[in-house]
């Protein structure tokens, strides 16, 4: 069997690939990536895939047997580009997908990122290609990797109000993919993937006060004040604004789940806040 992984040279990507070869053996896996240069420390072979190149895709996926489709993060041109690729798979004769998508995608208030997340699960389905649906959650580190600004600045900033956030590391969800791309019996199904515990932006920045010895509060803001202190440190306008909306999706639940696929299908629990936060702070 050959998994192929496109997005290879991205956070996740680098994380499965590293996975996947605990579990298969090297030979067995390609990395896609649109330059293939960025690759060549992976240990697998390599292949040029550009979501936005359809001409790469075909003569790539060659030979494949199961892929793992990473969702792009062009913003806007996701839904297209992943089509690109689903309709490249199953000319190539892939016979399943896997596919990183967004969690409660279909109900999701964060919709900027549920709504190609859905366009993507239906070209899928109508692909007539097997396919599994892997539904992320947040990533720990979307958090996390503020925390030394916070510290420097003495408080934690939001506006994710009081919402409880179920998010994971992208070692956790990269375990996950690398679990369902080895195994066989998931076809068909969509796993809604999030972190075992749950917190808020208050309890984050509690545990960065209790790791730092340092009283780090958590300053509430609106939307638009938050997108301003975002823009304020640097941040694209256009991107600042979507932080901030994402935000406030978290505050109306978007990035909470009570499920246990991920700990299912990884083995074991999920890692702690704490020791997300540990390791941002070493960082």
């Amino acid at each position: 069997m050959t998994i192929a992984i496109t997005g290879a040279t991205g956070q996740l990507g680098r994380l499965v690939i590293a996975q996947l070869k605990r579990k298969v053996a090297p030979s067995g896996i390609v990395a896609l990536a649109r330059d293939p240069a960025k690759a060549a420390d992976l240990g697998v072979e390599v292949r040029e895939a550009d979501y936005g190149r359809p001409e790469t895709l075909e003569k790539a996926l060659a030979g494949i047997d199961k892929l793992l489709l990473i969702s792009s993060n062009d913003i806007g041109k996701r839904a297209a580009q992943h089509v690109n690729v689903i309709d490249a798979a199953k000319k190539a004769g892939v016979r399943e997908i896997v596919y990183t998508s967004l969690l409660h995608a279909d109900t999701s208030p964060l919709t900027l990122l549920a709504q190609e997340h859905v366009a993507t699960e239906a070209a899928l389905k109508a692909s007539g290609v097997p396919y599994v649906i892997l539904r992320n959650g947040w990533y720990t580190e979307n958090y996390t990797g503020s925390v030394a600004a916070a510290v420097q600045a003495g408080a934690l900033v939001g506006s994710a109000g009081e919402g409880r956030i179920s998010s994971a590391t992208r070692a956790d969800y990269a375990e996950a993919a690398a679990a369902v791309l080895a195994d066989e019996g998931h076809a068909g199904k969509t796993y809604e993937l999030a972190g075992d515990d749950a917190y808020t932006l208050t309890d984050l920045a509690a545990e960065v006060s209790k790791q730092t010895g340092k009283a780090i509060p958590y300053n509430n803001l609106p939307q638009a004040d938050y997108a301003a202190v975002l823009k304020g440190a640097g941040l694209p306008e256009a991107f600042a604004e979507a932080v901030a909306a994402f935000d406030v999706g978290a505050a109306q639940g978007g990035l909470f789940h009570d499920g246990r696929d991920l700990s299912h299908l990884i083995g074991r629990p999920t890692t702690p806040l704490a020791d997300a936060v540990a390791a941002a702070l070493k960082a």
